[in-house]
């Protein structure tokens, strides 16, 4: 199996895992002279062939997030929850001023 074919298997496998709308923790982003800070949350807008993760997250910042590269995680059924309690059912990008 060539690179192409290995991103591409991978990419597939992410957009299962990790389909639009799904929200995300940032752990670490490790290649960006201007990482967003980790335990930011967001949320995947898509997923392209490179297997690259493209998110919005709540502090604003849209980025791709590099498989192997950046660490992230789906939020739990208890985070989820907590979102919704907290922000009224809104997973809507918190734009800052």
């Amino acid at each position: 199996m060539n690179e192409w074919e290995s991103l591409r298997n991978r990419s597939e496998m992410l957009k299962k895992e990790y389909p639009k709308g799904t929200r995300i923790v940032l752990i670490e982003m490790s290649n960006d002279p201007l990482p967003v800070a980790p335990g930011t949350r967001g949320t995947v807008v898509f997923i392209d062939d490179l297997a690259t993760v493209h998110c919005d997250f709540d502090d604003g910042r849209r980025l791709g997030m590099l498989w192997g590269v950046d660490s992230f995680r789906k939020l739990t059924t208890q985070e989820l929850a907590e979102e919704q309690q907290t922000t009224g059912g809104s997973t809507e990008p918190k734009m800052k001023m």
